[in-house]
């Protein structure tokens, strides 16, 4: 009879595995990462304990009793593999709620949870050393139906690769990001806690998406399918890139931001209730407002404003697609 979910600790296991625990090799594996953990009787006796039966249990946590809620950090763990199968997402769309995307304040919640075991571990991937909480590997990406280009890049455990999404290096993907079908990740892109990238997006070299765990209502930075964004750009605060739009190199935008739309003469503002949304195939560029005032008008001072100085056309397009070959 299978033990509950709830009942299993905190890192999943494999079968094969328990005679190296009973050997007392210093090793447990965590899904196919390796985490070097203290090899001490009660390390092992309770790992062991954990994997009797069919249900595989998890891992070990150096806090008392009393500082950590085992069937919470079980849950984490589950929604964390969900999370990489693509079973569930930190945001959902849903065109029946405001802004088309509903937010899954319990998968971040499932998240955070991760975190509230402090033990650390480490592994080597390579040339390569990490060292980090146990309970948040990094993902092993050797196979799947994936590019992961050689040169330093990280996937952390609960991060979704979709079929054909290329990264190269070196990028991090962190907890909860949603990756979809053909996107591209490119050098030196950082996609943060539960952001949602579509199918088929471009993220230029040196992208910041933004990421956002607290509080778990927040809405994370979305970049929907067939959107561009340029080289160097940053997009923070949950703002929302509608589909095929274009975000030109060196735009920073904000929840909060005001973009400039000189096409139906308008600003579009965000708020932190209601984050930017740049509309679906917007051409945006990087701009500057003149300031007002005696000495802002003495220095000739300006500030920095995203503009939307078109819609996306079939000679936009053509700049921004990715030849099918480097995918």
């Amino acid at each position: 009879m299978q033990r509950d979910r709830a009942q299993v600790g905190l890192v999943s296991a494999c079968l094969e595995d328990v005679a190296d625990l009973r050997d007392g090799k210093p090793n447990v594996v965590v899904g196919v990462e390796v985490v070097r953990a203290q090899a001490d009787t009660r390390v092992r006796a309770e790992v062991a304990e954990d994997l009797t039966g069919l249900e595989l249990g998890v891992y070990r946590s150096e806090l008392r009793d009393s500082e950590y809620d085992r069937p919470a950090a079980a849950r984490g763990i589950a929604r964390a593999h969900d999370l990489e199968a693509g079973g569930i997402r930190a945001a959902e769309c849903d065109a029946t709620v405001p802004g088309g995307w509903r937010v899954r304040p319990d998968v971040k919640a499932a998240i955070l949870e991760l975190f509230r075991d402090r033990t650390a571990a480490t592994w080597e991937v390579g040339p390569l050393t990490f060292r980090d909480r146990a309970a948040v590997p990094p993902r092993d990406v050797r196979d799947g139906p994936w590019r992961v280009v050689p040169g330093g890049t990280a996937v952390r455990r609960g991060a979704y690769l979709g079929a054909d999404v290329v990264v190269m290096p070196p990028s991090y993907i962190n907890i909860g990001a949603w990756i979809g079908d053909a996107a591209m990740v490119d050098s030196h892109v950082l996609v943060g806690s539960c952001a949602q990238i579509g199918a088929r997006v471009h993220l230029a070299a040196g992208v910041t998406i933004g990421g956002v765990l607290e509080p778990p209502e927040a809405r994370p930075v979305i970049v929907e399918d067939d959107a561009f964004v340029g080289a160097g750009s940053a997009l923070l605060d949950g703002v929302l890139v509608g589909r095929e739009a274009v975000i030109g190199a060196g735009v920073t935008l904000t929840g909060t931001s005001r973009l400039y739309d000189l096409v139906r003469e308008c600003v579009v503002v965000g708020s932190l209730d209601f984050p930017l949304a740049v509309p679906s195939g917007a051409v945006v560029v990087p701009g500057a407002r003149r300031l007002g005032g005696a000495f802002a008008a003495e220095h000739e001072l300006s500030i920095s404003v995203a503009v939307l100085v078109k819609d996306r056309d079939p000679g936009t397009s053509a700049r921004v697609t990715l030849e099918a070959v480097l995918r």
